[in-house]
């Protein structure tokens, strides 16, 4: 697993033996970020990244230079390793950690993002609840963007807010925007 473009670039994102995450994979990372840099300025945005387990999509944002990244998990570990990966790379700066549930935090925070991305585990069953409480809870900005990773059992094209799907291997990407309706 590594960083693949940017100031960190090519740089191992070193995991402990028995690590409590599934990283993405670097072929679905790379095709998530194609997508990114196609149809979105990337610097300073405001993304949140939520289930971050590994720090493996909070750094490639961070070595893009994308803005500030608050990354969140309910894992001690996942927290720790992260924290110790911003040091590493002396990116502190513009990251924040957070030791949360990731339905808690959305529905305590008061900040609103360019970005949202979502990791949960594949057999989660409550990735339409994502969607619905940052939705409810206006925590994108005008034109920001929620993005779930998930298996290929997940289907998700039915939630109103259902932009597009990219798959990359057996890793989803699923894309929400705010519709007109909406407003």
């Amino acid at each position: 697993m590594r960083i693949i473009r940017g100031k960190f670039k090519t740089r191992k994102l070193g995991l402990p033996k028995g690590f409590p995450s599934r990283p993405t994979t670097d072929f679905a990372k790379e095709g998530l970020f194609n997508v990114l840099e196609h149809q979105y300025y990337l610097e300073d945005m405001n993304i949140l990244d939520l289930c971050s387990g590994t720090g493996s999509i909070t750094l490639e944002f961070l070595s893009r230079e994308a803005g500030k990244v608050i990354a969140v998990d309910k894992n001690y570990n996942c927290v720790r390793h992260i924290i110790k990966m911003g040091k590493q790379y002396d990116c502190m700066d513009d990251l924040t950690v957070i030791k949360s549930e990731m339905l808690k935090y959305l529905g305590k925070t008061t900040e609103t993002f360019d970005l949202i991305i979502a990791d949960p585990p594949y057999a989660y069953e409550k990735h339409a609840d994502i969607v619905e409480i940052v939705f409810e809870r206006n925590l994108l900005k005008d034109d920001g963007v929620l993005i779930i990773e998930h298996g290929k059992e997940t289907k998700l094209e039915t939630i109103t807010q259902f932009d597009i799907l990219r798959t990359y291997g057996n890793v989803n990407f699923s894309f929400f925007k705010l519709n007109d309706d909406d407003n």
